[in-house]
Formats: structure tokens, sequence, C-alpha cells
């Protein structure tokens, strides 16, 4: 257990940059996916109920939901109803601005003070995405009826999409871990 022990101390360095790069390949591919029409189709739900990004969208909710577009298809009529909307422009901007936390984060591995910002810019939109929890309804598992009625819906009956946001916790942690490291080096540094 010593060695262990050991090995886990002396590779700490390593650990948090191996956290960096992690950050970085979900905010590059994440980011980059925001360019194609499934990935902005996807977002609506989240964008359009959101009070801190539904002005990016010309349409109000909840009219999304009559020209969703299922992952792998397309729908003409309902590509038309997003370009009005903004839809696939602020998905495009969206994914600049992630593609950019990204770089910001993986950077700090050789620049401290790029570093805090990616880490902190991470926390922070870690933030805005966990907000989907209150404002979107899809990320509860609806009451669809049935034969036989389930309790099995809504909160805390998390649906995909709702799994999905849930799992911006660990990037929120993950970006003051790589932020405080960081700022750490940067007050060694400076004395």
């Amino acid at each position: 257990m010593k060695q262990l022990s050991v090995f886990l101390v002396t590779s700490q360095t390593a650990f948090v940059n191996f956290m960096r790069i992690a950050i970085f390949i979900v905010m590059a591919w994440i980011g980059g996916l925001k360019a194609f029409q499934y990935e902005a189709d996807g977002i609506v739900p989240f964008v359009a109920n959101s009070p801190l990004m539904s002005f990016f969208y010309t349409k109000d909710a909840p009219e999304y939901q009559q020209y969703k577009n299922p992952e792998g298809k397309t729908v003409t009529k309902n590509i038309e109803w997003h370009q009005a909307n903004n839809t696939y422009g602020f998905s495009f901007g969206l994914g600049t601005v992630i593609l950019i936390i990204g770089a910001l984060t993986l950077a700090g591995i050789w620049w401290a003070e790029l570093g805090v910002i990616g880490g902190l810019l991470t926390f922070g939109m870690s933030i805005v995405t966990l907000t989907f929890l209150i404002t979107t309804p899809e990320v509860y598992v609806p009451d669809l009826g049935g034969d036989f009625p389930t309790p099995h819906h809504g909160f805390p009956y998390l649906s995909g999409a709702g799994r999905l946001v849930l799992k911006d916790v660990i990037m929120m942690a993950a970006g003051l871990l790589v932020a405080s490291e960081a700022a750490h080096r940067i007050l060694k540094r400076v004395g």
C-alpha cells in the first residue's frame, strides 16, 4: 500500500494534467459537434427553456416541440424552422466558445494563467449547464400514462437528457481543481 501511495503522490501533477486533457477532449468533441445539425437540434429544449440563453432564439418555448428532429433523421420543415429560430447560428457560436474553454484549460499545462482562466470558465459553464435541471422539462422522465400508471416520472427520475446534464457536476469540480493547481503554480512563482 505504501508503494501505491508514493506513486499516487508523486504522480499528482501528471494526474492534474490528465484532468486538463480529459476536459479538453470533452470540450473539443462536444464543442465540435455543435457545428452539426443533429447536435444543434438536440440542445434546443435546454436553450429555449433557459432564462440565461433563450434570448438567442427567435421562437419561444415550447414551440420547438413541434419541430424536433430525431437524431439521424432530417425533416425539411423542421430544418427550416430551426434556421428561422437561429438554432444553427447559436449552436455554432456556443461550440466555438466551448472549444476555446477547452483549449484554455489544456493550455494550463504550460501556462498557469491560461489554466486558471480555462478552469474557472469550465466551472462557470458547468453551473449554467446544471441550471437546466431546473428549467428544462425534458430532463425528467415524463408521465406518458399507459395501462398501469407509474409513479416513476418527474423529479427525481432523470431522463437520458437529465443524466447527461447531471454529469456536469464532475466538470464543475474538475474546473475548480485545475484552476486551483494553476493558481498554486502562479503563487509559487511570484513568491
